[in-house]
């Protein structure tokens, strides 16, 4: 469920929508009203207006007795990643890194104590998690997780690992600060992150940060494998260093966007 806010400008019934949203999403699935109802603590009828709305508006898909997500939800989150102008700069140099390797790379940013993947060009190949744009993990089993938790001062990444997961079905194991803490200060230092099998089995990748004009983490992109196939040493030797050269190659151009003089002309009439 959505945060709720305490102030008088709150919307409460935009906060319910969502709740609905979110709810579908880590779903996955069509569910009924009595299950939509209750996982988002609202009332029966309160859920099937929202849920209508919702279908009106086109972003619900109403089946018999079950409702589901339509692809319309997308253009939410891809209005994010549109307006950062990240994908556009990243893709290019995502496909070059995909055809030299032959391997699936994404990029993700930190969403309380997750990760949420913001770009991905992938390959046809059978691993055992499925992933889309939207999709979130813990950061601490991931290797872009971990590049992105090893960017925050002491006091943000202690917060930070006090934040729940929201990541739909995936069990999030204790965390052990002080492991992590020493784990982040190791990647902090060679400046990349390795997560082998951790997340899932049969899945290992390796990321690393990438940067605005600041030399501030604002991404973190990787190269994944499937285990059984690709050896630590392969990833981290071959793979590795081109990785580092794509994400280099992204914050040049991302810093160069950033500091593009823009400026608004009215349409001559």
């Amino acid at each position: 469920m959505a945060k709720r806010g305490e102030g008088a400008d709150f919307v409460e019934a935009l906060a319910r929508g969502l709740d609905v949203i979110e709810c579908l999403g880590s779903a996955a699935r069509a569910m009924s009203l009595s299950e939509i109802a209750t996982a988002s603590d609202l009332a029966r009828p309160t859920a099937r207006r929202l849920l209508l709305t919702l279908a009106e508006l086109g972003f619900v898909r109403v089946t018999g007795g079950s409702y589901d997500l339509t692809p319309k939800v997308l253009r939410l989150g891809m209005a994010y990643v549109g307006s950062t102008g990240l994908w556009d700069v990243a893709r290019p140099h995502m496909e070059d890194l995909v055809r030299t390797t032959g391997e699936s790379t994404s990029m993700t940013q930190l969403d309380g104590s997750d990760i949420v993947y913001v770009a991905r060009v992938a390959v046809p190949k059978i691993i055992a998690i499925r992933v889309e744009i939207g999709t979130r993990f813990p950061a601490v089993v991931t290797s872009q997780g971990k590049v992105l938790l090893a960017a925050l001062d002491a006091d943000a990444l202690d917060t930070t690992l006090r934040i729940p997961s929201r990541a739909p079905g995936v069990a999030v194991p204790s965390v052990d600060v002080d492991r992590v803490r020493g784990q982040l200060a190791t990647i902090r230092e060679q400046g990349w992150a390795l997560a082998d099998e951790e997340l899932a089995p049969g899945v290992r990748s390796v990321a690393v940060p990438v940067r605005d004009a600041s030399g501030r983490t604002v991404s973190a992109m990787n190269v994944t494998v499937n285990a059984a196939e690709t050896s630590v040493e392969t990833l981290t030797q071959v793979y590795l260093p081109a990785l580092v050269r794509t994400a280099a190659e992204v914050s040049a151009d991302w810093a160069l966007l950033q500091g593009r003089p823009q400026s608004e002309v009215s349409a001559v009439r």
